[in-house]
């Protein structure tokens, strides 16, 4: 589908109350040691974070183990099929989307991506508008799309539940491309990814020497 510059989208004061947010959290964390949500950056856990990014939004959903993390102003989903994986947090969070609010779109955040902004969902939701789009996401600099920080419209989910039931684990398949709307040109920062110690001692320094976010 069509791709978007990201530059010209950033202008900012876009409403997001509109726009229903699911983070997932309370994976295995295998490559990083402990829970990484509760791992630390500048001040703020890595959940924190998350959902500041998303703070605008008008429905907020915490898809994540009952119990496990406290978030003001965010309600707590369960995992409807726990252990397998952001596609499955996808179905839960449109079913409770729906359930909430009816259809429209979700933006769906984990937490591996701490240096997220408003500004980078504010770029996506004005891309949303294109004919046909039910998913829209970023691009980075190497040109590769990032599932796991993206928005899915809520008329996704049988097709979500169907790919699952059929042993579909991949999030990247959630969406077919030609639904698929991509952005470009956004700032690099926003896609350190963190997925072991070192990867958030490294992104600390960067944000330490004066990088934004």
């Amino acid at each position: 589908m069509s791709r978007l510059r990201g530059a010209g989208l950033m202008s900012g004061g876009l409403d997001l109350s509109g726009l229903g947010a699911a983070l997932t959290a309370g994976g295995r964390s295998s490559r990083f040691g402990t829970d990484k949500a509760l791992a630390r950056l500048g001040g703020r856990t890595l959940l924190e974070r998350a959902a500041a990014s998303l703070e605008g939004c008008g429905v907020r959903l915490l898809v994540a183990p009952p119990g496990r993390y406290t978030l003001a102003g965010w309600e707590e989903v369960p995992d409807t099929r726990p252990g397998e994986g952001p596609l499955a947090g996808l179905e839960a969070a449109l079913a409770a989307a729906t359930a909430r609010r009816g259809a429209g779109w979700v933006a769906l955040c984990g937490v591996d991506q701490p240096a997220l902004t408003p500004a980078y969902w504010a770029a996506l939701w004005a891309a949303r508008t294109a004919p046909g789009a039910l998913a829209v996401q970023a691009l980075d600099p190497q040109g590769r799309a990032q599932p796991l920080a993206a928005l899915y419209h809520t008329a996704l989910r049988p097709s979500v539940t169907a790919l699952l039931d059929g042993g579909e684990r991949r999030l990247r398949r959630a969406a077919p491309p030609e639904a698929t709307v991509t952005v470009k040109g956004l700032p690099e920062t926003f896609f350190a990814n963190v997925n072991r110690p070192e990867d958030l001692a490294a992104l600390a320094r960067r944000l330490g020497a004066g990088e934004t976010p």
